[in-house]
């Protein structure tokens, strides 16, 4: 994907703090909007960026625009092949797989495998069940891939427990825990007369904000558990509003259920983003929430919202499932039962009740993200390519 949209985020700013220790690193990347990208190779802050082919559905602007059948056909064979040329333009001592998927997957056995050369991939989430895949045919081609490239690869890059958890059962062994961080100088350089002036172009003066960060598809981001929470908070704090910054396909539907809830004047839509604004709109908050259900794509995610908040001083509240509890003991938020609109409602009272907490949240969750900046997520990803195989939980404890 492009490294501007926020899955891609990870492994541009790992690429760039790898390039920062010395190592050359070039990205081959699926553009959200081939046809309309103004720069197909160019270098970033150390990193080349080469964009090979489309991405699985045209992104150029707030709401996605999806294939036909045809259509995807055509993009999934262009863009196999843009892979593959792109890797053999690329020799390399090292080859890492963002995702295993379809596209990269079979790029990387054509291209490197039956030419003797060994590739890592990176985990970092539930492939079959995070992308919105209509038909069985289509999550059986994923599942494939998912289960076939860890075990072809030479070691594995994961971001959550879970994920560990289930490649280990698979029988993979040489594994680096990696999860997502935050650009924390870029986030300490955030300006108040900025913020200020944002706040005030958006009416947000005078206002307490709750904010969510990310992708608006309901389909695995269940936002609109926040957005029912909200309705059931909304009387009871009427200085109160809801901040969704990104895009996203169900944006027009959560436009329209605010609307049904008489609530279209207290929550805001920023619509895509680049991701570099985030930061900013993010710091407008006094909480951040990451709703989530409690299922597998929840549990083998590593939120970036979460580090990204915590960069800003912002506190969060999640749900308990998969790593959140552990991000967030330094006492950077909390968490409450997932899928629950109304428990996620009541720990949001309980907390805007508490200004106190509020104070010292904020406090350690800017502590909190010290441990997750790209730097030292960089340093955990080189470990990968040097150690031996690992068993039990060792990959995790490094």
């Amino acid at each position: 994907m492009g490294i501007e949209r926020p899955g891609g985020v990870r492994y541009f700013h790992i690429a760039r703090e790898l390039v920062r220790l010395g190592y050359s690193v070039r990205i081959l990347a699926l553009h959200p909007d081939l046809p309309n990208c103004p720069r197909r190779r160019y270098v970033q802050d150390g990193v080349e960026i080469w964009y090979v082919g489309q991405m699985h559905a045209r992104k150029s602007g707030t709401v996605p625009v999806r294939f036909n059948a045809l259509q995807l056909l055509r993009v999934l064979i262009g863009s196999t092949l843009g892979m593959i040329w792109g890797i053999l333009c690329s020799p390399a001592d090292l080859y890492h797989l963002g995702k295993p998927q379809p596209v990269n997957g079979l790029a990387a056995i054509l291209a490197l495998t039956l030419r003797g050369r060994r590739f890592y991939v990176d985990c970092d989430d539930d492939e079959v069940r995070s992308n919105r895949l209509t038909a069985e045919w289509q999550r059986q081609v994923f599942g494939f891939w998912e289960r076939l490239l860890p075990r072809l690869a030479a070691g594995v890059t994961v971001d959550s427990s879970f994920i560990a958890d289930r490649l280990r059962r698979g029988g993979v062994q040489t594994m680096a825990y990696v999860p997502n961080g935050a650009d924390l100088d870029r986030l300490r350089r955030l300006q108040p007369q900025v913020l200020a002036a944002l706040r005030e172009s958006l009416g947000l003066i005078n206002r307490r904000v709750i904010a969510y960060a990310g992708t608006l598809a309901l389909h695995n981001h269940p936002v609109d558990l926040l957005l029912d929470a909200f309705g059931q908070l909304a009387a009871d704090f009427p200085d109160l509003a809801l901040l969704f910054i990104g895009g996203g396909e169900d944006l027009p539907e959560l436009k329209r259920r605010a609307r049904d809830m008489g609530l279209a004047d207290r929550v805001y839509f920023t619509g895509q983003l680049p991701h570099e604004s985030v930061h900013s709109f993010l710091a407008l908050a006094d909480l951040s929430v990451d709703p989530v259900h409690d299922d597998d794509v929840a549990r083998a995610r590593s939120p970036l919202k979460i580090f990204e908040s915590m960069a800003v001083g912002v506190p969060i509240v999640t749900g308990d499932v998969g790593d959140r509890r552990a991000l967030l003991a330094d006492g950077a938020g909390v968490v409450t039962a997932p899928g629950d609109a109304t428990a996620l409602a009541e720990t949001i009272r309980g907390l805007l009740d508490d200004p106190t907490w509020l104070r010292s949240a904020a406090e350690a969750a800017q502590t909190a993200a010290r441990h997750y900046d790209w730097r030292e997520i960089a340093r955990r990803w080189l470990k990968v390519y040097a150690v031996p195989a690992l068993s039990n939980n060792e990959a995790l404890k490094q």
